[in-house]
């Protein structure tokens, strides 16, 4: 067949019971090592390799211990998906409830904090332990629709037997992440699932598009978060002389004073008043401010010396960048693009043009916009050790890249070649965005 993956996706929307026959015979032959008579999904099958890698038993579920009522509370509070909640059951639990799903909502590592929906598949989802506090990581549990967008970091619906562990297969789950608009970082997974026959393979689709909703009321919230800031800020600001500026505790500006505006200040993870040595800024001194801090640059020069920089990609779901030099250290969490194009500068220590990355990463040397959008966005915390024309490491860095103890693990959610090689797997990788994943 040209299409063996939508092929089932359209016997699917037309008998699920014989989709799902058709799954079970190619999840069987996967597992048993043989060449099934059609091909999984990608999405499904590198979710399955990863499975059969780290020991996820597919004929018994497993069940990590519930989370206790106050750390469920606890997490419930701190966590920014409490924000989006009101747009999540609006977009998703009126039509839920009259189809026989229900809507789940689980933070970046997969724990399960809110689940709401039809009563009846509430409680067949009670029976293989799909519930609050829950543990839905794919390492725990195997594919499914919380942990496998949160490692692919994209929208999946996991249809039948696509499941890896056998007693979830008479379920569907449709999941995508929610990401912080402010810097790309995974936030949580919002799922619709529900028993096999209610699958509709729409419903990616509309999972996405209220997830979209969600992270555009995020974005709302944070522009007003601002707004506040700045009207504190103006006063203070006023009475300043030389350069300085007023950052929220995640470093975006709200108001700037002798210096020009940069949208965002690379701040240290825990940050305290004093002086402190900022990437963009270089020696400052810090005051909290309501909502914030003042960060007023000091006249001193800025340490010169040699810099070393670790890129830190051998954690799953965690990547970072620590750079250290005269003037101290510091990290940043990345996102998962800018992990990935700063791996693929650290591939090519001569540098590589915007159309390169282009091609590394999406297979299109044209779309030069978006990378330098990206490349703009990493300036703002490492333009200090970043040159351009070509895009590269500074002559006077010492780079080093940490990579997981398995290489297959690598950057998971990427299908950039130049990560599929590093991976060995040469063949996976050729470019471009996220592949649909429609029934």
């Amino acid at each position: 067949m040209a299409n063996p993956p939508m092929e089932v996706a359209r016997l699917a929307g037309r008998d699920t019971a014989k989709a799902a026959r058709l799954l079970s015979d190619v999840r069987a032959a996967r597992l048993m090592g043989q060449r099934p008579r059609l091909a999984p999904r990608p999405v499904i099958d590198q979710s399955w390799d990863r499975m059969l890698r780290s020991g996820v038993d597919p004929d018994h579920d497993f069940r990590s211990g519930l989370l206790s009522r106050e750390e469920l509370d606890r997490r419930r509070g701190t966590s920014r998906l409490r924000h989006v909640l009101p747009a999540l059951r609006q977009g998703l639990l009126s039509v839920a409830d009259v189809t026989e799903h229900i809507m789940v909502v689980a933070d970046e590592h997969g724990r399960v904090l809110w689940r709401e929906g039809s009563a009846s598949v509430l409680r067949r989802a009670d029976s293989f332990g799909f519930e609050p506090g829950a543990d839905w990581a794919e390492d725990v549990v195997g594919t499914n629709g919380v942990g496998t967008p949160v490692i692919a970091r994209r929208p999946v619906q996991v249809f039948a037997s696509e499941h890896f562990v056998r007693s979830h297969a008479t379920w569907t789950c449709t999941g995508a992440p929610i990401t912080d608009p402010r810097d790309g970082r995974l936030i949580g997974v919002v799922d619709v699932s529900g028993p096999l026959e209610t699958m509709h393979p729409a419903t990616l689709a509309w999972v996405d598009s209220v997830a979209k909703l969600a992270e555009a009321g995020l974005r709302e919230r944070h522009h007003h978060s601002l707004e506040r800031l700045r009207a504190v800020a103006a006063p203070v600001l006023a009475r300043l002389g030389g350069r300085a500026l007023v950052v929220d505790r995640d470093g975006w500006t709200a108001a700037v004073t002798g210096m020009p505006y940069t949208n965002r200040v690379a701040l240290p993870k825990s940050l305290s008043p004093g002086r402190r040595w900022l990437p963009a800024l270089g020696l400052c001194v810090v005051e909290p401010l309501a909502g914030g801090w003042l960060v007023h640059a000091a006249a001193e020069p800025e340490p010169r010396g040699a810099t070393r920089i670790v890129l830190d990609l051998g954690r799953a779901r965690r990547w970072s960048v620590t750079v250290s030099g005269p003037a101290g250290s510091w990290t940043h969490e990345l996102s998962p693009r800018h992990a990935e194009l700063l791996y693929l500068l650290a591939l090519h220590p001569a540098g590589r043009s915007a159309a390169g990355l282009a091609d590394d990463v999406f297979g299109d040397p044209a779309r030069t916009v978006t990378v330098r959008a990206e490349m703009s966005r990493i300036r703002r915390y490492l333009g200090a050790f970043l040159d351009h024309r070509p895009y590269r490491f500074s002559d006077d860095t010492e780079v080093t890249v940490v990579l997981p103890d398995d290489p297959r693990d690598l950057l998971p959610h990427s299908t950039a070649s130049a990560v599929a090689r590093g991976r060995g797997s040469e063949s996976e990788g050729t470019g471009g965005g996220p592949e649909g994943d429609a029934g």
